[in-house]
C-alpha cells in the first residue's frame, strides 16, 4: 500500500512540473529570397532576438556530403540581426575556403554546415557571442572543392589521371618526350561560366615534372585548401592563362606546358621543365580587365 502511495504521489507531481514548464521559444522568423550564386535578401523584422542557435535549409545541395576535416568552400553573407548592418560576404569577392573542423570555422559555425550536401544553402542564426549586443544572421552557400562536369574523352599520348574518393588528382606521365607546345586537355567540362581574363579563379590543382613524373606542387592532401589566382593578366605562368581562360566553370583540364610557357628563362628550379598540371576549375570571381 505504501508504495502505491508513493508511485501516486510521483505522478501527481509530474504532472504538475509539466504543466509548469513553459513552452519553448518559437524560431525567429527570417526569410531568405535570391536565386544561387547571388547575394541573398534578408527579411526579419528588427532588432532580431535569437536564444539559442538555429540552423535551417533554405534549399537542399544535391552534391557529395560534406566531410569532416576536409575543405569547405563558402560563399557567405551576414548581418547584425539588431539593424540589418553587414558584418561580411564574400559574393562581391571570391569565395573562402576552410577545413570543415569547429577549430577553424568555430563549433557554431561547424555544427550548422556539418552533413550538409554541396550545393545547398543554409540559414544560420547566432545568439550574441561575449561583448556583441546583437545576434549574427548568416546565409552559407555550399560550393563544390572538386570539378564536377561531365567527362571528356582525352587525346592519345598525353599524361593519365586517376582521381580518389575525394577528387585528388594521380598522374602519370607516358614514356615520351615532351610536346613542343602547349596542350590544353578538358577531362571534365563543367557548365558554369567561362573564365574571362581579369577574373580570380579559385581551383584545386597539381603539378608533376614531365621529366620523372614528381610531384612539385599541389592543393591537395591533409590540412590544404583550394586556391585563389588572378588568371588572364601576368600573375601566374604564361600556359596558365593561356590554358584556363574561356575554360568554363566546374572543368578539369590538364595542362602540358612547355618551358616556354613554364619557368623559362628565370632562375627556378623548374626553368628547364616541361610540366604538367590538373587543375579543378571551382569558381570565377570578378570581371574581366577592361581595354
Amino acid at each position: 500500500m505504501h508504495r502505491r502511495v508513493l508511485a501516486a504521489v510521483a505522478a501527481v507531481a509530474l504532472t504538475l512540473l509539466a504543466a509548469c514548464t513553459p513552452d519553448p521559444e518559437p524560431a525567429p522568423e527570417v526569410t531568405v529570397t535570391g536565386e544561387p550564386g547571388a547575394m541573398p535578401d534578408l527579411e526579419y523584422e528588427m532588432p532580431l532576438t535569437v536564444e539559442e542557435p538555429v540552423v535551417e535549409v533554405i534549399w537542399e545541395g544535391t552534391g557529395p556530403e560534406l566531410v569532416e576535416g576536409l575543405p569547405v568552400l563558402v560563399d557567405y553573407y551576414a548581418e547584425a540581426g539588431g539593424d540589418g548592418t553587414v558584418v561580411g560576404e564574400t559574393f562581391s569577392g571570391e569565395p573562402k575556403p576552410y577545413l570543415l573542423t569547429a577549430e577553424a570555422l568555430g563549433l557554431d559555425i561547424f555544427e550548422a554546415l556539418r552533413g550538409q550536401q554541396v550545393g545547398a544553402r543554409v540559414l544560420h542564426l547566432v545568439p550574441p557571442a561575449e561583448g556583441q549586443s546583437a545576434p549574427t544572421v548568416a546565409v552559407f552557400d555550399l560550393l563544390p572543392t572538386r570539378a564536377d562536369g561531365e567527362p571528356v574523352e582525352p587525346r592519345e599520348g598525353i599524361p593519365t589521371v586517376e582521381l580518389d574518393e575525394h577528387g585528388a588528382p594521380s598522374i602519370t606521365v607516358p614514356q615520351a618526350e615532351p610536346p613542343a607546345e602547349l596542350v590544353v586537355q578538358p577531362l571534365l567540362r563543367g557548365d558554369g561560366p567561362q573564365v574571362e581574363p581579369g577574373q580570380v579563379i579559385t581551383v584545386q590543382y597539381t603539378g608533376v615534372r614531365w621529366s620523372d613524373g614528381s610531384e612539385f606542387d599541389s592543393s591537395w592532401g591533409p590540412g590544404k585548401l583550394p586556391a585563389p589566382f588572378p588568371i588572364g593578366v601576368g600573375s601566374v605562368i604564361e600556359g596558365w592563362d593561356t590554358g584556363l581562360v574561356e575554360q568554363t566553370v566546374g572543368s578539369q583540364v590538364l595542362l602540358v606546358v612547355p618551358p616556354s610557357q613554364g619557368y623559362g628563362g628565370t632562375d627556378n628550379e623548374l626553368a628547364a621543365e616541361t610540366l604538367v598540371f590538373v587543375v579543378d576549375i571551382l569558381a570565377a570571381s570578378g570581371g574581366p580587365t577592361e581595354g
